[in-house]
């Protein structure tokens, strides 16, 4: 649409099914090039990629002629062919159900990607399921406890 301008920057998280630690290093990082292709193709723009072997931390400048859930499902089902294509993972990989989606001002940008860099110094604190609760909490998201992801317990990392 003409005289449209926005600028968006959302985080997304999600984890894989079962909160098992399937994503192996020896080919995380073409997973994340798969995937800022996927986000590319679809408009919008990766700031950042990084995760641990149990979940993802996607951020990018998004495109609003597409919506979030779509983006999120086509990244998902596209990922899942991809990994069992190359056969990276000797197990059945799947993304869980639901993900998680926050918004940040221009001015956040790089305290976040630096976050999202530092996903290995981080998780040696604090559990995926302690991160999760508390970027809900900061962003004042209401939600109930059955329809979280399948937390471990045990740090599987």
């Amino acid at each position: 649409m003409a005289n449209t301008f926005t600028q968006l920057d959302i985080q997304l998280v999600f984890a894989v099914k079962g909160r098992q630690s399937l994503i192996h290093r020896s080919w995380k990082d073409e997973l994340y090039k798969y995937i800022s292709g996927i986000v590319k193709n679809n408009k919008h723009k990766l700031l950042q990629i990084n995760g641990m072997p149990d979940h993802v931390h996607i951020y990018i400048g998004y495109h609003p002629t597409q919506l979030i859930p779509d983006l999120v499902e086509k990244i998902k089902t596209s990922t899942n062919a991809y990994i069992k294509r190359n056969r990276y993972c000797p197990f059945k990989f799947h993304w869980q159900t639901g993900y998680g989606a926050f918004s940040y001002g221009r001015s956040q940008r790089d305290v976040v990607i630096q976050y999202i860099i530092n996903q290995e110094l981080h998780h040696r604190k604090k559990t995926f399921r302690e991160e999760y609760l508390e970027m809900l909490k900061k962003f004042e998201v209401e939600y109930k406890d059955e329809y979280l992801f399948d937390f471990l317990d045990v740090n599987s990392w």
